[in-house]
């Protein structure tokens, strides 16, 4: 067996998610100070194992996702709460004071791509085959992190 050993200086990194999960909530829009559209909206994702005993267990998390401008307009204006999506992003942790002077920290995912894959229903209330129409938008620019949300 033979190990390789990279210099550090040449080392790269990679910080990026995929998900498929639920929105566990409609999408909130704000605007920034700086006039940016950004978004948020928690995305479900369950995870099922079996226990000690053999009995299936399921575990859901929820994953804090924002998006900004466009994607965050599209987003907006097309997902609602229960849709199915496929997203790709990449963590952010920030930091904040709430009015009471604690700090709080969060881990956000910031997404820059974005599918919406849940199934259409036609006229009588049948699902059809096939997907709704797939948003897919590629957010290019990178956002400061800790610009300050007002309410839209």
């Amino acid at each position: 067996m033979r190990l390789l050993f990279f210099n550090s200086n040449f080392m790269k990194s990679l910080n990026r998610v995929m998900l498929i999960g639920h929105l566990a909530a409609d999408p909130e829009i704000k605007q920034t100070k700086n006039g940016h559209t950004v978004v948020n909206f928690p995305v479900a994702t369950n995870r099922v194992f079996r226990n000690e005993d053999g009995t299936k267990r399921e575990i859901v998390d929820f994953h804090r996702v924002l998006a900004w401008d466009k994607l965050a307009e599209i987003c907006g204006g097309n997902l609602l709460k229960g849709m199915a999506i496929y997203m790709e992003g990449r963590l952010a942790n920030r930091s904040f004071d709430d009015s009471e002077g604690k700090k709080h920290f969060r881990t956000e995912i910031v997404a820059d791509e974005l599918n919406i894959l849940t199934w259409k229903k036609n006229k009588t209330g049948s699902p059809e085959i096939g997907i709704e129409n797939v948003v897919v938008v590629k957010e290019e620019l990178v956002k400061e992190e800790n610009e300050e949300l007002v309410a839209a």
